[in-house]
């Protein structure tokens, strides 16, 4: 049995030895928080043996991107960006707190956000200002799977093509994620779709060419949405996930999200602040040792 006041952190190899090293500023803050409450922490290698017996064991765990262990188990993961990170009871994104939270523009404040999104957006896109006018495509970054229908999704990847392709007359850029390994299977299903549809062009990659100039994103839930959102790109998205709150859901019906696009305007600004500034992590603020505490008694630790 663990200790009752013992955490252990399970790492990949290479991020435990720069967290033993104390290289890694985040995981610092989360050590340093939990022994200010009483507990020791353990650096440990997350391989499947290794957290078969942590279940088994019990104690105060932590995982990085995998799903937690035990009942007392809890996840890390960056949010989208570093500096920012989320300590949650799931490793799915459409479970975490902010996806069941409600965002009100109304609540935060215009100024700040503005400049908030506007150092954002230079510090990745080296613009300052949003990409707002398109060039007449929809942009479609696909992740995994793309024939499998998940419980999460609408619908297929493929399908989720099919349906865009057949409810709006614009190009369709559709990019392959150059970290995914696609099947025959996935490639046949997407030359089927290019030779009925002309306009279909499948690439792989280029998410800095291709979102500053399309008139929208489509996904199932792909982060190069929420990317978008840093220039001022209206989504639509087929699967559930946690930057939900300012997207247009396809859900059963992709023509009626495909019509609202014109006039889909949210507050992309103050949504970013909110997000990232208000329900996200960021752990280069003073105050990150606290919203850390704050985040675990929240998951139930005894902190």
């Amino acid at each position: 049995m663990a200790p009752l006041r013992h955490l252990r952190i399970f790492l990949e190899s290479g991020l435990r030895a720069s967290a033993a090293a104390g290289g890694h500023n985040f995981i610092g803050k989360v050590v340093s928080v939990m022994a200010a409450n009483g507990f020791t922490t353990e650096f440990c290698l997350d391989d499947d043996a290794t957290l078969r017996r942590a279940e088994a064991e019990g104690g105060y765990t932590l995982t990085h991107m995998r799903p937690p262990v035990g009942l007392n188990g809890l996840v890390f993961r960056r949010v989208y960006h570093y500096p920012f990170w989320a300590i949650e009871r799931s490793e799915q994104r459409w479970n975490w707190h902010v996806a069941g939270s409600v965002f009100d523009p109304d609540q935060i404040d215009f100024d700040q956000a503005t400049s908030f999104a506007r150092f954002w957006r230079k510090k990745l896109f080296n613009s300052a200002q949003p990409s707002t006018r398109g060039q007449g495509f929809l942009y479609i970054p696909l992740q995994g799977r793309l024939t499998q229908h998940r419980s999460f999704q609408t619908c297929a990847p493929v399908q989720m093509i099919r349906a865009v392709l057949e409810a709006d007359p614009r190009p369709v850029i559709a990019t392959l994620h150059p970290r995914e390994s696609y099947g025959p299977q996935d490639h046949a299903a997407l030359a089927a779709l290019a030779a009925r549809f002309p306009r279909l062009t499948v690439t792989t990659g280029g998410m800095d060419h291709y979102l500053p100039g399309c008139d929208a994103v489509i996904t199932q839930n792909s982060s190069v949405a929420f990317n978008g959102f840093l220039l001022h790109k209206p989504a639509i998205l087929f699967a559930d996930i946690d930057f939900h709150h300012i997207a247009l859901r396809a859900d059963a019906d992709p023509v009626a999200a495909l019509a609202e696009l014109p006039r889909h305007r949210p507050c992309y600004d103050r949504y970013l602040f909110w997000f990232w500034q208000v329900m996200s992590i960021n752990a280069g603020r003073p105050e990150v040792e606290a919203r850390i505490a704050t985040t675990l008694r929240r998951c139930g630790w005894p902190l």
